[in-house]
């Protein structure tokens, strides 16, 4: 008898542990699809803008630039041609070697956004080092009449620690939702793919403006109609954090 009451124990502990994983599984995927905006963050502390979960119908397209001066007019070019508007993040350091780019970019109404200065991991580095990137880079942008205050750190690398300097000196951290790994270059239709098929409403998109990207121009052209015939619009970071209100998840 007492050794049947054991087993019917364990077997009730294991169907309470089943139970349990399914009810937080269940208001996970709740928190996710209606919540405002996904964040690396808990309650009081720095976000990290992960995707804007109330903009159905609106996508954030964002470059990432730390070198190279011509794949980047390629991009440009099908991004006026499909007059679509994006965000680039751009290494502080780049940013002094190229002007002129920085000009193009502003003149075709897209927005500018940081990768620090010398676009080296944060998390090799000291947190005294990372604060004198973060100002080398904010003095870079500032001399050649730009301020911005968004912020990816270089690889996308970061944790509290650097969410909360960040934010002290006024940035705000963007991370992304998709990323097809362009700069890997694993064939266009590869790219097109895997935007297709993860993107929905509020995401954030990743993908590269440097000169190791081969194919992203290419993709460009089948993603940008594609999205926009499936009813979605294209706009700035600036404009999605506009259109909601952040909530706050635990830090990753």
């Amino acid at each position: 008898m007492n050794v049947f009451f054991v087993l019917k124990l364990k077997h009730w502990k294991k169907w309470a542990m089943v139970l349990a994983l399914a009810l937080f599984t269940a208001v996970f995927l709740w928190v996710e699809t209606n919540s405002s905006f996904s964040v690396f963050s808990s309650k009081d502390d720095p976000k990290a803008l992960l995707k804007s979960g109330k903009s159905e119908k609106q996508l954030a397209l964002t470059f990432n630039i730390s070198w190279g001066q011509e794949k980047v007019y390629d991009i440009l070019d099908v991004l006026t041609k499909h007059d679509v508007q994006a965000t680039f993040f751009v290494s502080g350091e780049w940013a002094l070697r190229h002007p002129d780019i920085l000009k193009e970019i502003k003149e075709g109404k897209h927005e500018l956004g940081s990768l620090g200065y010398e676009y080296k991991s944060y998390l090799k580095q000291e947190l005294s080092e990372v604060k004198k990137d973060l100002r080398r880079a904010k003095n870079a942008f500032n001399k050649l009449g730009y301020n911005t205050q968004w912020l990816r750190p270089p690889s996308g690398h970061f944790n509290d620690e650097i969410l909360k300097t960040a934010e002290n000196m006024g940035y705000k951290v963007i991370y992304w939702s998709v990323s097809p790994n362009d700069w890997k270059n694993p064939g266009t239709k590869a790219i097109v793919n895997k935007v297709l098929k993860d993107t929905g409403g509020g995401d954030i998109i990743l993908l590269h403006a440097s000169d190791a990207v081969k194919q992203t121009d290419k993709a460009l052209e089948e993603i940008l109609p594609a999205l926009k015939k499936k009813g979605f619009e294209f706009v700035t970071i600036s404009e999605l954090v506009a259109s909601g209100k952040a909530k706050s998840d635990p830090v990753k």
